[in-house]
């Protein structure tokens, strides 16, 4: 990465950025958010570009989108109206953290264990948005969903040359668990374990009067 070593590069960098920041103290412009989204946009390229020339070093795609994440974020907040009364910088944060997991497992399918801090990334992110309009109970089982869902995945996508089954254990469980959640919340487990209890009771009575037939 020649350009690092810039002094040319940097040296205007830190005029701009300089400039920036009068503008910004005197109330003639947002300088200090653009200075800071430009620079964060840049770190961004820099580490994907590195990426893209050096595709073993895999692990630049982490800050390259996480970097390119924040420009987006600051700048949204900077220079869109009303943006910072949505909540969705939060979410745009952690929706951004998990896509960089996701494309170092799509960079490197040995890289297996990426899927769950993409998983779990993004499960955050939705629960960040429904949590506005939904209940505590239904994000939460949305939560344990969204984790299940992340374990199954890692069973079913391609991992190199290990296939696993342990995260069927996992995701079952935590599955499990946001269902029955989900279902608290909807007032609707009240009918269903009793309907449970029903059906089995007449599954065993009719077992029990077939075999005396």
């Amino acid at each position: 990465m020649k350009i690092l070593s810039s002094r040319l590069l940097w040296g205007l960098l830190l005029v701009v950025g300089g400039i920036l920041l009068l503008l910004d103290t005197f109330g003639v412009f947002k300088g200090s958010a653009l200075f800071w989204t430009i620079v964060s946009a840049a770190a961004g390229v820099l580490f994907l570009s590195f990426y893209v020339t050096n595709r073993p070093h895999w692990w630049a795609l982490l800050p390259g989108v996480i970097f390119l994440t924040l420009a987006l974020t600051i700048g949204l907040e900077a220079f869109l109206p009303g943006f910072s009364d949505t909540s969705l910088a939060g979410p745009i944060i952690l929706g951004g953290i998990g896509l960089s997991f996701l494309l170092v497992y799509i960079a490197e399918r040995a890289n297996w264990w990426a899927i769950i801090p993409a998983g779990v990334m993004a499960t955050l992110a939705i629960v960040a948005v429904l949590d506005a309009t939904t209940s505590g109970a239904a994000t939460g089982g949305v939560f344990f969903l969204g984790l299940g869902i992340t374990f199954a995945l890692v069973a079913v996508l391609p991992s190199g040359d290990v296939q696993m089954r342990w995260p069927w254990i996992p995701a079952g469980v935590l599955g499990l668990m946001g269902i029955l959640i989900l279902l608290a919340a909807e007032n609707l487990i009240n009918y269903i374990w009793p309907s449970v209890l029903i059906l089995a009771g007449l599954f065993m009575v009719g077992r029990a009067l077939t075999r005396k037939q």
